[in-house]
């Protein structure tokens, strides 16, 4: 077939002319500025600020657009993702879970050491006034993850096991809230901000003594092939039980830091039990049917589109009754149904995007708020201690104990407190919430983030150090 390649050129040289025609009688419209109203003229300097680059060359246009909300925004997530990768990676070759490198990176990007060693560098990368941006994101990933985070608790298998993973779960919350209630009576006076009740402070030390890591728990879990076992059962079913008894107390903790006095408090309380009774016994039953009729008709969009539909909506309505818009995440994905596929493809469209890139911006962020530099007195590092002792002390042998006299072996009972006393990102999400809310000064809340990671470190070794000692008196015994 003959090739007619003379309409290639003919069809840009005419719509060539009809441009050239249509810029030529735009220009003449120029003629008509004499007659405009002055405040319709487009000055010299409106025109300066919409083109730098025109103006003031190149370069100049260049960093101007550098300098663009967005332009820092992707910068920040670029640094933050890198250097979360890379730390979370470190934190594998060492045998610790990649979150604690993960919330290492956040410390390292914010003031105790990017902006210790070079603030003009972190300042350039994280202006105090994008932080908000960063912020917005890393709730946004935060309400994707509580939303997996309440999908991955198996209702059965906590019922199943319920009577000694509540007593074990329930005994590591109250002792160390017990302890946490009783640290803030001593140091309430030199560390609660101005205008902060004591009960308000108080109850929140309570809960950030109490909260165990049921994800990085889960994957510990994981990762040491206990998955399946009694212990890894078990550890896994006192974890998730704990998670809903604690954020649940959460709830009620932010409702009274919230509310103006105890009626309006308790009115909070009591919308809140309404909100949780509606999604439990109305919102629950409406979904699964719905979510049966989309699997039958194999609709995945619509699955998808319902799933976000109730996220976003139970986290809106938690928010406005001022228990925070995270419960609500946490709630929509416990009245999520566990059977069939559905599980596994929400999993598969959420896990990704909040684990890997949305939560260590939540990591970074902590980080910048968190000023170890702030902890510049002895005395300050001996409070410290004491956080730490209270934090061990109630969560690990809290939990050790009750395990061992629900009949666990020591071997277990140990293992249990171990894994148990793992706080995590899930500390990192209450601490910013007590901070936040103004509940914490930045001297705590830095305190509290170094006891959130020294706990979380603690668990690998400590698990490592049973497991040797439980080898060697096999060894013993065998000989």
């Amino acid at each position: 077939m003959k090739k007619n390649y003379w309409i290639y050129p003919l069809i840009i040289c005419i719509f060539s002319a009809l441009i050239w025609f249509i810029i030529y009688k735009g220009e003449m419209l120029s003629q008509l500025r004499h007659s405009l109203p002055a405040e319709k003229i487009i000055t010299p300097e409106q025109v300066a600020k919409a083109a730098p680059a025109e103006q003031e060359g190149f370069l100049s246009g260049l960093l101007h657009h550098a300098q663009l909300p967005i332009s820092i925004l992707l910068l920040q997530i670029i640094v933050v993702l890198s250097v979360a990768r890379a730390f979370g990676w470190a934190a594998r070759k060492i045998g610790q879970p990649a979150v604690v490198g993960e919330i290492i990176a956040g410390i390292v990007l914010g003031p105790s050491l990017l902006g210790l060693i070079a603030p003009d560098v972190m300042k350039s990368i994280f202006p105090t006034n994008t932080l908000s941006s960063l912020q917005f994101l890393s709730q946004i990933g935060l309400a994707f993850f509580m939303f997996i985070v309440g999908m991955e608790l198996d209702i059965a298998k906590i019922k199943n096991k319920a009577h000694d993973a509540v007593v074990i779960s329930h005994a590591s919350i109250i002792i160390p809230f017990f302890l946490g209630v009783s640290l803030a009576y001593f140091i309430y006076e030199d560390f609660a901000p101005v205008g902060i009740s004591f009960l308000a402070f108080s109850l929140f030390m309570g809960i950030a003594m109490s909260v165990t890591a049921f994800p990085v728990l889960a994957r510990i879990v994981q990762e040491r092939k206990l998955t399946g076992t009694p212990l890894g059962t078990l550890a896994i079913t006192c974890a998730a039980a704990d998670d809903v008894t604690a954020w649940c107390i959460l709830a009620v903790v932010v409702a009274i830091a919230k509310a103006a006095s105890i009626v309006s408090a308790l009115l909070t309380i009591i919308l809140a039990a309404v909100f949780v009774a509606a999604m439990l016994y109305v919102v629950q039953p409406w979904v699964g049917k719905r979510l049966r009729k989309y699997a039958h008709a194999k609709d995945a969009k619509k699955t998808i589109a319902l799933a976000f539909f109730v996220l976003l909506g139970s986290a809106y309505v938690a928010e406005v009754i001022g228990i925070h818009a995270l419960f609500g995440a946490f709630l929509a994905g416990v009245i999520m149904p566990q059977t069939g596929n559905f599980k596994s493809i929400l999993t598969d469209k959420l896990e990704d995007v909040s684990v890997l890139m949305l939560l260590p911006i939540f990591f970074a962020f902590t980080g910048l708020r968190t000023q170890i530099g702030l902890l510049n007195e002895g005395h300050l590092w001996a409070v410290f201690g004491m956080i730490m002792l209270v934090a061990v002390g109630g969560k690990f042998a809290g939990s050790t104990l009750t395990a061992k006299a629900m009949g666990q072996n020591w071997t277990d009972a140990i293992s249990i407190g171990a894994l148990m006393n793992t706080r995590g990102l899930m500390e990192l999400i209450v601490l910013n919430i007590g901070y936040d809310l103004g509940i914490l000064s930045a001297q705590m809340f830095a305190m509290l983030v170094l006891m959130a990671l020294a706990t979380t470190f603690m668990t690998g070794p400590a698990l490592d150090i049973v497991n040797y000692v439980t080898r060697k008196k096999s060894t013993v015994v065998l000989s």
